[in-house]
């Protein structure tokens, strides 16, 4: 769905995932530095969203989520996977319950294969799963924004800011009313500043949650038993996933940034020498230049100059090997 913020001055669509947004407004640091400052907003309405209700919406989640939620708070933020049989990311939520109904936000274009799998999972269960892509628009404020939450809006609030999901017929209304509004590249610069991994960008079809440093705040290791749990459980008792995540800082003297896929080996070895990873996310940050997210080998050492693909990149831990 195309969003009504499309037709602000300056703005420019995003494409990919993320088209239907926008990707800036005419002014990517500008928008960067206010998103910093606590001030403004950006359109996530592309984003899906997903509501389960009932009164077995928790303990049951609690048996296919990687999180603890059979007793999660009223108005408590928190985010889980579902992951394979194997112990792949196959899904990332972003939830939040509101005493009734849980609220989650997942990647566009991803609501129907997770809600097809919820439906096949529900068994005797009291619980009613919903779409609600199409009336619901997710709203991300910063942290620090002292913007206020119309009455009967649903927040989930974390340290990076607050999530909100708002009617969609309120969405131009609102945004005018609390901007300046902020495009995707900006939000994207600010995650990959903070490490905060993607769902199909940071994740492909064999990403475990220990390479990207999910344990503790997507999946719980304490908790009953879900499909991939022995895959986890695993790793964990092993310290021993097969690549971990990075934060790079790039060359700044290049012009073009690298994309997603981009190889990642060693500088020492050249841009000839053998791939030990890929970059998975870039950006330009308004303060640290051009920075990206890689997965590379776990036995990459740590103080290891790299090159991704021609560009000169300093690795920053993210994920112990």
């Amino acid at each position: 769905m195309k969003s009504p913020l499309l037709s602000l001055p300056g703005a420019v669509s995003a494409e990919g995932r993320d088209e239907g947004v926008a990707a800036h407004y005419g002014d990517l640091f500008r928008e960067q530095r206010a998103l910093a400052d606590g001030v403004g907003l950006v359109d996530l309405s592309h984003r899906g969203v997903v509501t389960v209700t009932g009164p077995d919406r928790l303990s049951w989640l609690h048996l296919l989520l990687t999180q603890h939620v059979s007793e999660l708070p009223q108005g408590v933020a928190t985010e889980a996977l579902i992951l394979s049989a194997n112990g792949h990311i196959e899904h990332a939520l972003y939830l939040v319950d509101d005493g009734e109904t849980v609220w989650a936000h997942v990647e566009p274009g991803t609501q129907q294969e997770l809600i097809a799998y919820l439906e096949s999972m529900k068994f005797y269960y009291r619980a009613e799963i919903a779409d609600r892509s199409e009336d619901i628009a997710v709203v991300h404020l910063p942290a620090g924004s002292i913007a206020d939450v119309p009455d009967g809006v649903v927040v989930r609030e974390t340290p990076y800011g607050r999530d909100l999901f708002l009617p969609r017929e309120r969405l131009e209304a609102y945004a005018a009313g609390h901007g300046p509004a902020a495009g995707l590249l900006a939000y994207e610069a600010l995650r990959i500043e903070a490490h905060r991994p993607r769902l199909g960008l940071e994740t492909d079809h064999r990403t475990i949650p220990h390479e990207l440093g999910l344990i503790g705040t997507a999946v719980h290791l304490e908790k009953g038993c879900y499909r991939g749990q022995e895959t986890v459980a695993r790793v964990h008792n092993l310290g021993k996933p097969p690549r971990r995540l990075v934060f790079l800082h790039l060359d700044g003297s290049e012009v073009l940034l690298p994309g997603p896929g981009t190889p990642v080996r060693l500088a020492s070895d050249g841009a000839e020498g053998r791939q030990l990873g890929f970059v998975t996310s870039s950006a330009r940050h308004h303060e640290l230049g051009p920075i990206a997210l890689a997965l590379v080998k776990r036995n990459v050492p740590v103080d290891a100059e790299l090159l991704a693909g021609d560009t000169a990149a300093a690795q920053e831990v993210v994920v112990q090997p």
